[in-house]
């Protein structure tokens, strides 16, 4: 079934971020659990989105999202495993 802007709907009512058209784009909270995608932006003031860089948050970078729960999301990103609140996982915008 078609979802969200070419994103492919998964039996938890989420959205898989793989097969993506060109120019989709979908916040981090709403990628599927084993799902990767690539961040496109993050959205937020320049200080808050200097600390997510620092994080390794950035254009192009690969996320893997190995764990979800109400958009609470645990990702793998550059190495590293961090969890990120929905609010936060909202901000960065994947593709």
């Amino acid at each position: 079934m078609e979802g969200v802007m070419g994103h492919q709907r998964v039996s938890d009512g989420r959205f898989a971020a793989s097969g993506l058209r060109s120019g989709s784009q979908l916040p981090l909270a709403m990628v599927s659990e084993g799902q990767t995608a690539t961040v496109a932006r993050v959205r937020g003031a320049q200080d808050l989105r200097q600390h997510m860089a620092e994080m390794g948050f950035v254009q192009g970078a690969e996320v893997k999202v190995v764990s979800c729960v109400n958009g609470d999301v645990v990702v793998s990103v550059k190495g590293a495993t961090l969890a990120l609140n929905r609010d936060m996982a909202m901000r960065i915008v994947t593709c």
